[in-house]
Parts: C-alpha cells; sequence; structure tokens
C-alpha cells in the first residue's frame, strides 16, 4: 500500500469482538448499551430540571428504551425477512446489528406517551427526551463503524472508510465491482446529532419555541433531513421507488409531518392576520357567544349606573361652585 492510499482512506477496525472468559463481548453492544444508558439518564435529568417528577422519566424511559428496542428490531426484520428465512434465530442476535431507527422512534414514543398520559407530563417528557436522542445517536453510530456497517457508495475521498469485501452486501459488489472505500455516512450521521444538540440547546437557552415539546418536532425534522439525505449514498438496500429508498420515502414524510405540526402548534400558520386556532370554532363558539352576550349586558348597565353615578356628581360639583 503506498503513502497516497494509506492516508487517502480511514480504515476499518480489525477486530469487531473480543473474548472475557468465556463471554464473546461484541464491540457494537457496548457502544450500543453506552448510548442508552447515556439517552436514559440525559432525559431523566432534563425532565427534572424541567419541572418533572424524574420517578416519571425513569418508568417512561425504561419502557420507552424496551418497547423502542422491540419495534426497532421487528421493523428491520420484516423489511429483510429472506435473510432469516433460513436462520430465523438471527432476528434474535442484535450484536450483528440491525434495527430501524424510524421504528424504534415509533414504538419509544408510544410507550413513554402512554406512562407520561397517566402520571406525568410527555410533552415536558418530550422537550427532555429531544436532546437525549441526538447524543445516543452519536455515541451508538461508532458501533457502526466496527461492524463495518451503514456506509454509502464508493469514493475516494480522504475521509473514505475501507470495507473489506466479505462485508459488503451482495448487491454492493455486483454494483460496485472491486470498490473498498466508501462514504462513512455513520459518521456524516454522528457528526450531524452533535450538531443537532448544540441547535436544540440553543433553541431552548433562547426560549424560542413557545409550547412545550415542540423541541422534539425539531428534532424529527433534523433528523429526518439527515436520513433522507443519506440514503442517496446509503447501500444497505437495494430497494427503491422513483431512486428513493424505502427509509428515504419515510424521512421525507417524517419532516413534512413534523414541519406541519410544529408550525401548527407555534402558531405559524396565519389565518387573516391571527394564529390558527385563535378563533373558536362550532359549539363552543356559539357558548362563547351566548356568554358575551351576557357579558355585554352586563357591562352596558354598568356603565348607566356609572354614567348616573358621575352626573350626580357633577350637579352636586356645580351646586358647591355655585
Amino acid at each position: 500500500m503506498d503513502l497516497v492510499t494509506l492516508v487517502g482512506s480511514i480504515p476499518s477496525p480489525s477486530i469487531e469482538e473480543f473474548q472475557v472468559g468465556p463471554l464473546t463481548i461484541h464491540i457494537y453492544g457496548i457502544f450500543m448499551g453506552i448510548a442508552v444508558a447515556t439517552a436514559y439518564i440525559v432525559t431523566v435529568r432534563r425532565y427534572e430540571r424541567l419541572g418533572g417528577d424524574p420517578t416519571v422519566a425513569e418508568k417512561a424511559g425504561m419502557w420507552a428504551v424496551v418497547i423502542g428496542f422491540l419495534v426497532a428490531r421487528l421493523a428491520y426484520v420484516s423489511s429483510r425477512l429472506d435473510n432469516y428465512s433460513d436462520d430465523w434465530l438471527g432476528v434474535l442476535r442484535l450484536w450483528d446489528g440491525g434495527i430501524a431507527m424510524f421504528g424504534g422512534l415509533t414504538g419509544g414514543a408510544l410507550a413513554a406517551w402512554w406512562v407520561t398520559s397517566r402520571r406525568g407530563d410527555f410533552p415536558t417528557f418530550a422537550d427532555a427526551v429531544a436532546v437525549a436522542l441526538p447524543a445516543a445517536q452519536a455515541i451508538g453510530r461508532w458501533g457502526n463503524y466496527f461492524n463495518q456497517e451503514l456506509f454509502g457508495t464508493p469514493t475516494d475521498l480522504p475521509w473514505a472508510i475501507e470495507i473489506d469485501p466479505s462485508q459488503q452486501p451482495a448487491w454492493v459488489r455486483q454494483d460496485y465491482p472491486g470498490a473498498t472505500t466508501f462514504h462513512p455516512t455513520f459518521a456524516y450521521e454522528m457528526l450531524w446529532s452533535v450538531a443537532t444538540i448544540v441547535f436544540l440547546l440553543w433553541l431552548e437557552r433562547r426560549t424560542a419555541l413557545k409550547k412545550r415539546g415542540s423541541l422534539l418536532l425539531v428534532y424529527f425534522v433534523s433528523y429526518g433531513t439527515i436520513r433522507f439525505l443519506l440514503e442517496f449514498l446509503r447501500t444497505d438496500t437495494d430497494w427503491r421507488l422513483l431512486g428513493l429508498s424505502r427509509n428515504g420515502w419515510v424521512s421525507l414524510l417524517v419532516v413534512l409531518a413534523a414541519l406541519a405540526y410544529l408550525a401548527y402548534r407555534e402558531g405559524w400558520l396565519r389565518r387573516d392576520g391571527e394564529p390558527v386556532g385563535a378563533e373558536p370554532a362550532g359549539d363552543e363558539a356559539a357558548d362563547r357567544g351566548e356568554g358575551g352576550a351576557a357579558t355585554d349586558e352586563g357591562l352596558d348597565g354598568e356603565k348607566a349606573a356609572v354614567a348616573e353615578t358621575g352626573g350626580d356628581e357633577q350637579e352636586e360639583t356645580t351646586s358647591e361652585e355655585e
């Protein structure tokens, strides 16, 4: 290997596991464990700092992790059933990698909502976890580096990652024969996650958002954006619709939905110069109208009494002056 090749790419790790006595320790699992622990601790501490009961956050966080991982794994496997047709036990081997992030987010969010709706405050929990999620992603993506997965298309950029041919999916070897260096898309996402943390904390410090829970929507927009862009580079799926992968379409929908709901919650959408939701509708408007009429009658009566009292005082003052 010449000097140009040596400095022109990043080698993949030579190991992805090691032995401790009879146990096989997978480095991917270590990073995933650290990522989950970090997200859990950050969420609980932020929830308490925002005024919530930390025991509620602990319970919600625990269920979010369990249900989130379960749904994330099932979502990943469901789109690759052929890979497990002869090895169903492979579904349980999480250390080999393979979780669907959007599935995990959906399952975790539903679990947290269920817990906090019974005892707690989901919008506050959402703001707390909004910073914890990209922190976990930034750590967890290093596990993909050791597993030699989630890489992109071939490139000769100085930061290209070397991927052993045995770790490349069959369609990658077929579409890019002889390619050994690829875009480190996992690293791109890791750096984006760090930037997202900084941006979310900046928004929070400036109190730029009016509603509790909106910070999580900003995270969804951020993650959906980078995932949408990276899907044009990633090679871990050969399914495409109009040139876009399944996760690319999901990312696009997540960004659009999160932006729409964020605009609605924050009152960015306007109608006749007023924020959406400013005017009541239906029966509520009728009820408020009847109440308003009664209030107006009361105000008219008070005004008449004040006017009469004012007139009497004026006559007394005039008599004294005369």
